[in-house]
């Protein structure tokens, strides 16, 4: 069974230190981790510190540091531009993508999103969507998640696919060079005004059916990995 990991801001020195905190708390009353048993610190920036469990408190846990290791960034990266969706299927979106490696959101409050960003709090739920999922993945990189962005706010760079129902083109054969941003539209899907604002993006599609806006940036992370060589 692969080590359960915890997301701490600097990976600690020394032999000895104390893992306390939301995270501390988590380790020793949620998990019950005792005495012995063996767990991961990450910075979120590539950074994975193996550790024991020399003591358990109500609240925190004495670790014992061991073995350091220094995972490189992907190369190239994803980005995705997930359009903004109602509801948990926007956070679905987020886990999933975080799970499958994605390298950076851009929240998108497309012309056909449903729901519509007035304050900053959708954007910290996203924050923390990503923080759980990284650690359920047991990432050593935390995914980037920008503030909400219009269509005129979007700067699209690298490889630009678009996932389109009307593309003819599968993702699975369109060339790739560089760093990768996909994009993908809200439940409504996207505006002919917006197809026409990314004249350098390429339609692509996955197969014949139609993936809801939870899903389809998962899939499409998937078969990039496979293309990639990351998996």
């Amino acid at each position: 069974m692969s080590l359960p990991l915890f997301l701490v801001p600097e990976l600690p020195a020394g032999d000895r230190w104390r893992l306390d905190g939301p995270e501390g708390h988590h380790a020793a009353n949620v998990q019950r981790l005792g005495a012995g048993e063996a767990l991961l610190l990450s910075d979120g920036r590539g950074g994975l510190l193996r550790a024991t469990v020399a003591a358990a408190h109500k609240g925190a846990l004495d670790l014992d540091l061991l073995d350091r290791e220094r995972v490189a960034p992907h190369d190239p990266r994803i980005t995705v531009v997930q359009g903004i969706a109602k509801g948990e299927r926007a956070e679905l979106a987020v886990q999933l993508m975080t799970e499958l490696g994605v390298d950076r959101i851009v929240p998108w409050q497309a012309a056909r999103s449903i729901a519509r960003w007035k304050d900053a709090k959708p954007v910290e739920r996203w924050r923390a969507t990503v923080r759980e999922a990284v650690k359920q993945s047991r990432r050593a990189w935390l995914p980037e998640v920008t503030d909400a962005r219009t269509t005129k706010q979007l700067a699209l760079t690298g490889t630009v696919l678009l996932l389109h129902e009307e593309a003819s083109a599968p993702l699975s054969t369109v060339p790739l060079a560089g760093d990768i941003t996909l994009v993908v539209g809200p439940e409504g899907g996207i505006a002919p005004e917006e197809l026409a604002a990314f004249p350098d993006a390429v339609p692509v599609r996955l197969g014949r059916e139609i993936l809801r806006t939870s899903t389809a940036g998962a899939a499409a992370l998937a078969v990039l990995s496979v293309r990639l060589g990351r998996w």
